[in-house]
């Protein structure tokens, strides 16, 4: 289910955080392969570009990133999202970088003919750790829940949401 999700979807808004913390988040076109999620730094114009962009630099101090890809409509009963909790890093395997590539230029027709050569456009892959499928008609069925999970907690992956589970909340007072 979550697979499908992705596929229909173009575009993610990705979030790093640096080691202190402080929260960065820019949209992002990615591609599925194997079970994580990848991007590419491609030839947009970018200041500073590369390694040097922030979220590149908050991967290097903290790889813990998420993901939400989300439908919106005035409908509210239409609401639906995709949050994906995990751990990037930049690839270094020559292989596994010519399939990320692949799957990108499948999925994005400008990357096709953009330059991803060199260190200033690294492509970095993003392990899922964990994956929650949102939506808010399933809420309206499952009584609030809306991510239709009544599993126990197994491995998390893009096509395998892993339930949430309800947080203590402090007493009030």
């Amino acid at each position: 289910m979550a697979l499908a999700f992705l596929a229909r979807h173009r575009v993610a808004r990705f979030a790093t955080a640096d080691a202190d913390g402080a929260p960065h988040v820019v949209p992002l076109c990615y591609a599925v392969a194997g079970g994580c999620l990848y991007f590419v730094v491609d030839a947009k114009p970018k200041r500073p570009g590369g390694r040097a962009l922030k979220r590149m630099r908050n991967i290097a101090e903290n790889p813990a990133v998420a993901l939400v890809i989300d439908d919106y409509d005035e409908d509210w009963s239409a609401l639906a999202y995709l949050l994906i909790r995990g751990r990037a890093r930049v690839v270094r395997d020559r292989r596994e970088r010519q399939r990320a590539l692949r799957a990108l230029r499948a999925r994005y027709p400008p990357y096709r003919s953009m330059a991803r050569a060199g260190v200033e456009h690294p492509v970095v892959r993003i392990t899922p750790g964990h994956v929650h499928l949102w939506r808010a008609a399933a809420a309206s069925l499952m009584g609030g829940r809306g991510d239709g999970a009544r599993s126990p907690r197994r491995a998390a992956s893009p096509d395998r949401p892993t339930p949430q589970r309800p947080r203590a909340q402090p007493p009030r007072r």
